[in-house]
């Protein structure tokens, strides 16, 4: 028995209750990703070579700051295996809902608005134990059956390194704007950080710039700088690479402590200057955005 497909044509593979063909619902669900993603403007991976660097840290200060100067906002959480977004933003006791058109993102703001794999598990000390296909199936999922509307800027924090997570959002969101590769000064961050300036290269995703984290600490009492880890070597080696440096965060206590507690520290004391170094990289990014 043949039925109507979505465009109205009479499709010859399709039976009754089994609907179309695979590769009919294959195209159907392209077509709704490619609807979904025409109404994000920008696209952008936050990516590190090693864990400990403070990526996560870094896409929820930048979405953070972005939705404050008034930019709509997504932020997908694309660790699978250790998703901290909801911790970081206090949503870690949320849930994801649906509706007929699909899911509906986390609001953390009128501006800003949340996906994780945490709001998927039933107990936060669940492990996700999954192999590949299954992990580029959710992101997937995450892109095309999330109802993000229309957005400025999707930010996609990805896990530390060059697997499954950062090649599954290559292929499933284009084009992308770029990365943004995190750092700390240190060399054994940087011996990492480099690869995946290559390896963004690689995929063909253009690297937006790199971000030093962590890049000295002003004493509270003294107001001494300390260099913890060093400084200027994530502007080193974005210049030997040949890609934008964004700028440098210095240590602060309260983005520890305001991230244990779900606030975003860029709000919560924007007059810091790890909360002012944000801003200047959100200006910068944009720049770069619009070469």
């Amino acid at each position: 028995m043949s039925e109507k497909c979505s465009e109205g044509a009479s499709c010859s593979s399709c039976s009754g209750a089994d609907g179309c063909s695979a590769e009919e619902k294959q195209k159907q669900e392209e077509r709704v990703l490619q609807s979904r993603l025409s109404s994000i403007k920008h696209r952008i991976a936050v990516m590190s070579g090693k864990g400990g660097v403070g990526k996560s840290t870094v896409a929820v200060s930048l979405a953070v700051t972005l939705a404050n100067q008034g930019h709509k906002v997504g932020l997908l959480d694309a660790d699978i295996h250790g998703p901290n977004i909801p911790k970081m933003l206090g949503l870690d006791n949320k849930r994801l809902q649906a509706s007929e058109n699909g899911i509906i993102p986390e609001p953390v703001t009128d501006n800003l608005a949340v996906v994780s794999m945490a709001f998927l598990l039933e107990n936060p000390d669940n492990p996700v134990v999954w192999r590949g296909p299954l992990k580029h199936t959710v992101i997937r999922q995450f892109v095309a059956d999330v109802q993000w509307g229309e957005l400025d800027y999707l930010i996609i924090d990805l896990p530390p390194g060059t697997g499954d997570e950062p090649l599954s959002v290559a292929q499933v969101i284009k084009p992308m704007d770029g990365s943004v590769i995190v750092t700390t000064p240190q060399e054994v961050a940087l011996l990492d950080s480099r690869k995946s300036v290559v390896f963004s290269q690689q995929i063909e995703v253009p690297v937006l710039g790199v971000v030093e984290n962590m890049s000295g600490f002003c004493c509270p009492h003294c107001n001494e700088v300390i260099d913890l880890f060093k400084q200027g070597g994530g502007r080193k080696a974005a210049e030997e690479l040949k890609v934008p440096f964004l700028g440098a965060v210095p240590l602060d206590p309260q983005v520890v402590v305001q991230g244990d507690a779900g606030k975003p520290f860029v709000s919560a004391f924007p007059e810091t200057p790890a909360a002012k170094a944000f801003t200047e990289i959100a200006a910068a990014l944009e720049v770069e955005i619009k070469k």
